[in-house]
């Protein structure tokens, strides 16, 4: 008689909630922290080096069988196209809702001049604004078809060495590809047989590393919740705020479903229930890089994505499609404009921030910590006093980690929300074909 085993998504937020009832359990006594840092951490921290260790190969074995698969490059031409479409039509949906937002419930008209102060005196002088504003500044210094030039690798070896360098795997990867489609197909059978077996090697690796996944959520939450258990009366100040943000991911989730229902034809509850072990993992780890192995497995075998669409539209969209980043952006810049220069919040500035936006989410895709990254360039680009800058920051740095963890839910959603979208346009959506880690291993007496 078969065992009943518990669904993984019940099991990953099962951990959560154990790891948020530990984080504060420890954040109450005087070992916690240090505790926390030595022996619980460092579970969470293995479990997302695991991910990001068969990120860079599982992008590339999944591209390049994706494409080879494909009978002609008009095909790929399709695919790219639709994809494209669907990034730029969420994204500026996402950047809207929270322009929406922001204008409708002026969060910033909240915010006290005691509150500014203090998030001045503690956050406007440290290191890491400074770093986020050297950063943004640097970026746009460098020619406007800088990104493109950044996607070309000059040494393909040193882009599969460094997880930063994703869109430089993505070209190599989308190169190699279509060559192979373009010779024929006994040339090319030794190489397309290696990407086909090593493919699904990395595949079993995400099984295995995923039997961690509760263990590591619950590491990850509660260490969360020590580090920074003693900012919340902060917080408190930036409630509406913080629910201006939220109300307005929820929103996109919602017009995601939309779509879903619409053009995928798919239950929009049976949709998120098989996505939702990525979605709970993304807001565990705030990385989207580090949640795509988890991504592509959900979407190809749960909701049955072919590989040739989730290998280009996922990897694409964990670099440059970022809506619950650009929808954070929009909400941001204007609660600190709100807060700090009410002067700059004319309609020119708002329809800057539309555009700004959108075109900050692909210049900035590799940037560690794009998301403050992308808000100094689009302040910077609607002329917000240099002086004000550190503290704009200043005024969202504290309550920036909560909603990072919301945002990149988000941007999760979002990707596997277009590759289904575009697997249904292209005839390439089938029923899905779960494995589960030990579907080779012999049968125990």
């Amino acid at each position: 008689m078969a065992k009943h085993k518990m669904a993984l998504h019940t099991q990953i937020l099962l951990g959560m909630l154990a790891g948020a009832a530990a984080g504060w359990l420890l954040a109450a006594t005087s070992w916690g922290k240090d505790f926390s840092y030595h022996w619980i951490q460092p579970w969470g921290t293995i479990f997302v080096r695991m991910l990001k260790m068969i990120a860079v190969p599982l992008i590339l074995a999944s591209l390049v069988k994706g494409i080879s698969d494909l009978k002609d490059i008009v095909q790929f031409r399709k695919i790219g196209i639709r994809t494209l479409g669907w990034y730029v039509l969420t994204t500026v949906t996402a950047i809207s809702i929270g322009l929406i937002l922001v204008n409708t419930f002026r969060p910033g008209d909240r915010i006290d001049r005691a509150t500014v102060e203090k998030l001045q005196t503690e956050f406007s002088s440290s290191e890491k604004v400074q770093k986020k504003i050297e950063t943004a500044r640097s970026t746009r210094e460098q020619p406007a078809l800088q990104f493109l030039v950044d996607m070309v690798p000059a040494n393909v070896f040193d882009a599969l060495a460094d997880n930063r360098r994703m869109l430089q795997v993505i070209f190599f990867a989308v190169f190699l590809g279509i060559a192979m489609v373009l010779l024929p197909a006994h040339k090319v059978e030794t190489v397309k047989s290696f990407f086909d077996g090593f493919n699904e090697i990395i595949l079993k690796m995400v099984d295995l590393i995923m039997l961690m996944a509760p263990y590591a959520v619950f590491a990850l939450i509660a260490h969360l919740i020590v580090s920074t258990g003693g900012d919340w009366n902060l917080m408190s100040g930036l409630l509406w705020y913080a629910l201006t943000v939220t109300a307005g991911l929820l929103l996109m989730i919602g017009f995601y479903m939309l779509l879903v229902k619409m053009f995928a034809r798919k239950n929009p509850l049976w949709f998120l229930r098989q996505l939702s072990p990525a979605q709970l993992l993304a807001f565990s780890t705030s990385s989207s890089a580090a949640t795509l192995p988890v991504t592509m497995e959900r979407v190809e075998e749960h909701i049955g994505v072919d590989k040739e669409v989730s290998g280009f539209v996922l990897p694409v969209g964990a670099t440059v499609n970022m809506d619950g980043t650009s929808l954070y952006q929009a909400v941001a810049a204007v609660f600190i404009l709100q807060v700090l220069w009410p002067e700059g919040l004319g309609l020119e500035n708002q329809l800057t921030i539309i555009l700004t936006a959108l075109l900050a989410s692909i210049g900035a895709a590799a940037v560690p910590g794009a998301g403050m990254v992308m808000l100094v360039i689009v302040l910077e680009a609607l002329g917000f006093p240099p002086e004000k800058l550190p503290i704009g920051l200043a005024l969202i740095f504290a309550i920036d980690r909560p909603l990072d963890m919301l945002r990149t839910v988000i941007n999760v959603t979002g990707d596997a929300t277009v590759a289904t979208l575009v697997a249904k346009s292209t005839g390439k959506l089938h029923e899905p074909r779960p494995k589960e880690w030990d579907d080779y291993l012999p049968p125990t007496s």
